[in-house]
């Protein structure tokens, strides 16, 4: 129905009904234990990779293998690759080669249909020449390329302190976690080769002599490109010489930095990567498949939170996002009008919440180490990397729930001050604030061979910044503060010619457009101000005709895509909570066309369907931060497809982000609380 035959009454009417079937699905989704949490899906390198450890460490378990490769099946594009992202411009190199090899792994021959698909499309992208150092790494595992082709990762990174300009501290707390395993698995260059029937000689058809070394001679002699290079090339050599004094020790270091960051779960970093490696590398060494610390880890795979099955298929998710999908879920629940006096289910979820808060020193401590912990992780078990990100939001919800809070306040108010202070020692020195670390902006890391892989920093961004300064809004700060000055500050000059702000982990300038306009409004600003009415033009000029917003991935690539994309539920909400918080009627036709459009697209059971990946792991650019498209030299090489980047489905965005807009609109549309 065309939002001008909706009369104010109807249009009204309608929102209550797409507000309370959300409220009821959400309410029956909710975990015993008090959480939410959706399925995280991102794409084929998880199954695939586990696939090829088992093969590593010998393992057999004829279930999950049958699992894991169906759902390896199921996602291969009717080209014969695989894909980063859903519907992406073409398959990833990397990604195809990995499954490849995986199937290969367990028997599929080179003239299944699906390898032979598969065989063509990677031959015709560059071949096994084309992938990534990580993939390099897989391959050399099982023996299908040479370790000296492969940039040296030196254990001995581990002997440098903190405050060393490449010290293991200067990268982003992902990277860090898996760094120190495959450190040890470079040193020593274990191979379990592939069966002779399995061997991927199909994949080099001028014969493995074809195989490039990843590293080129840099034209400049006296450049840091040339200075890594040299280096990489004397540790190369180093691996095999007789005499290396000290890498034992490093490796026993690093062992022991391994098994003193495994978490609760079993798992590592709260990420696939430094799991998967990690189990590998002590393997390696030595540790038995009952040992308690690889038990933990081996089991951690049949965890809810790790892996789910559907339609008989295994699929493992790169990470886990109870906390986050938690605080968010709260947060909506609140703008719908839910409070902690009359819902049981918001109540369980606070408390569940509240216990989650992490009160342990982690890996920031090195470089914030006069505060006490206090933040919160985004999965079920991450100690060591609490982000600030989740940290925000809990801030937001819990800052809500404390004055119609039914028990006793003191844990809240403990709660929140103890976030705030953690928070405040977090905020980087150019004003914003990272999702792990502090002032993790030393682009020298990335000069390091072994980085031509997603993002081995994490420097501020916008997005991140413009949660925390609404979080410190919720507990009563404003403008004046010295912190949110600063950051306001870091936030304007952050923002782009055309009005909108970049999204590091969202896609793209929709997500951070609208996070920014939302932390304006909470901490004051004026509203009127020309540089937030540009924004709020940038969102309405990239509305689609149905109503709707969407952003394909690819806007990390091609600046020409920014705000452009299939619509969906998630970014249309985004979009309107960007306009709502400007909160000019100017934008009214506007809002109720994207409300009209979350009306006509809520499935009868309360929720959205969402296909489309709207979270960003990495955007590819290998040093995570904004940066200039085809000019920035810092930026790693990749196409629309993202073969650098990592990009998410949050099955949750779809729907409370909708709530919490359809919330917001109601009040802003029908004139309600």
């Amino acid at each position: 129905m065309p939002v001008a035959c909706l009369r104010e009454g109807d249009f009204g009417t309608a929102m209550d009904r797409a507000i309370s079937l959300a409220l009821r699905w959400l309410e029956a989704q909710q975990k015993p234990e008090g959480y939410w949490m959706g399925w995280l899906e991102s794409n084929s390198c998880m199954e695939a990779e586990w696939l090829l450890a088992f093969h590593f460490m010998g393992i057999r378990d004829p279930v999950k293998e049958e699992g894991l490769v169906k759902a390896i099946l199921r996602a291969q594009r009717p080209d014969g690759s695989w894909q980063v992202y859903y519907n992406a411009p073409q398959g990833d190199i990397n990604t195809t080669v990995e499954c490849y090899a995986a199937l290969r792994s367990v028997g599929f021959s080179p003239d299944h249909e699906v390898l032979k698909a598969a065989r063509r499309w990677i031959l015709s992208h560059g071949g096994l020449n084309s992938v990534r150092v990580f993939t390099q790494y897989w391959l050399a595992l099982i023996g299908e390329w040479p370790w000296e082709a492969t940039p040296t990762l030196p254990p001995e990174l581990i002997f440098l302190p903190g405050w060393f300009p490449i010290s293991i501290y200067e990268f982003a707390s992902w990277a860090r976690a898996t760094i120190v395993p495959l450190a040890v698995l470079s040193a020593r260059r274990p191979v379990r080769p592939l069966p002779p029937d399995r061997r991927l000689d199909e994949l080099f058809p001028q014969g493995r002599s074809s195989i490039r070394p990843k590293l080129t001679r840099p034209q400049q002699f006296f450049s840091w490109d040339s200075l890594f290079y040299w280096g990489d090339r004397f540790l190369n050599k180093y691996t095999s010489f007789p005499f290396r004094p000290g890498r034992e020790t490093a490796i026993r270091l690093c062992l022991e930095w391994i098994i003193r960051h495994q978490e609760s779960d079993g798992a590592w970093g709260g990420i696939q990567p430094p799991w998967v490696y990690g189990l590998m590398a002590l393997y390696n060494e030595g540790y038995s498949l009952d040992h308690p610390v690889m038990s933990r880890g081996l089991q951690a795979l049949d965890a809810p939170h790790w892996s789910y099955w559907k339609d008989g298929a295994l699929y493992v998710q790169a990470s886990n996002s109870p906390v986050w999908d938690t605080v968010l879920s709260l947060l909506a629940m609140l703008d719908c009008g839910a409070d902690a006096r009359s819902s049981e289910t918001l109540r369980k979820a606070v408390n569940w919440l509240l216990e989650q808060q992490v009160t342990s020193y982690g890996d920031w401590a090195v470089k914030a180490a006069n505060v006490e912990p206090g933040g919160w992780a985004f999965e079920m078990a991450n100690s060591f990397y609490p982000d600030l990100d989740d940290t925000a939001v809990a801030m937001m919800v819990l800052a809500r729930v404390l004055p119609d809070w039914p028990g006793p306040a003191e844990p809240i108010i403990k709660a929140l001050e103890r976030a705030e202070r953690w928070v405040r020692a977090l905020q980087s020195s150019n004003g914003g604030w990272a999702a792990f670390d502090k002032d993790n902006t030393n682009r020298l890391v990335t000069r390091i061979p072994f980085c031509d892989f997603g993002e081995v920093l994490d420097p501020p961004s916008v997005d991140v910044t413009a949660h925390v300064v609404e979080a410190l809004a919720a507990v009563g700060r404003n403008r004046r503060d010295p912190a949110v000055r600063k950051a306001l500050r870091y936030i304007k000059s952050e923002q782009e010619s055309d009005g909108s702000w970049f999204g590091r982990w969202g896609v793209n300038h929709i997500y951070g457009t609208s996070a920014v306009l939302q932390a304006l409004r909470a901490i004051g600003e004026d509203m009127r101000q020309p540089y937030v009415r540009k924004a709020g033009e940038w969102l309405v000029v990239h509305q689609n005709e149905d109503g709707g917003w969407g952003e394909t991935p690819a806007s990390y690539m091609d600046a020409k895509l920014r705000g452009r994309g299939e619509s969906t539920a998630s970014q249309t909400a985004w979009a309107l909570l960007g306009l709502l918080a400007i909160g000019d009627h100017a934008y009214r036709d506007s809002i109720r066309r994207g409300i009209l459009y979350l009306i006509e697209h809520q499935r009868d059971d309360g929720t959205w369907d969402e296909p489309h990946y709207t979270g960003t792991g990495f955007p590819g650019y290998g040093h995570g931060g904004r940066t200039r498209l085809n000019g920035d030299a810092d930026t790693l090489e990749q196409g629309l497809e993202l073969c650098r980047g990592f990009m998410i489905n949050y099955n949750m965005y779809r729907h409370y982000f909708p709530m919490m807009a359809l919330a917001r609109a109601r009040k802003f549309l029908c004139g309600m609380g």
